[in-house]
């Protein structure tokens, strides 16, 4: 069976969080993505930033520190596909970055477990 390593998307766009919502926003739009993850200096995850985050946002909360979902649910690149989907369907969300020792490896999106479960990937 797949584990996340098989079908993880490798290049993964993520911003900090110092960064300026209109900044990502537009990093969202170019990129055709709903969600990315937020690191630090050392490229360790410390939260998550979807469109949903950016369109509940009130006034004030001008920084993605502001508005992102912290700490992120994340998997390793062993977690199976059966236990990528159930996290996945448990917490509600629609990616989830893999990570290996904190730092970000690689991002697996309902659509990819998708493709997955259908034999496409």
């Amino acid at each position: 069976m797949a584990v996340a390593r098989d079908i993880m998307t490798r290049e993964v766009v993520s911003t900090r969080p110092t960064c300026r919502v209109e900044e990502v926003t537009r990093v969202l739009y170019f990129h055709g993505i709903s969600g990315l993850p937020v690191v630090d200096d050392n490229h360790t995850v410390i939260g998550m930033v979807s469109e949903a985050d950016i369109l509940g946002r009130t006034t004030g909360q001008d920084t993605i520190r502001d508005i992102m979902s912290s700490p992120a649910v994340t998997i390793a690149e062993d977690t199976s596909l059966e236990e990528i989907a159930a996290i996945l369907t448990a917490k509600r969300i629609k990616r989830v970055p893999v990570v290996r020792e904190g730092k970000v490896v690689g991002i697996v999106s309902r659509a990819d477990v998708v493709r997955a479960l259908a034999g496409k990937r």
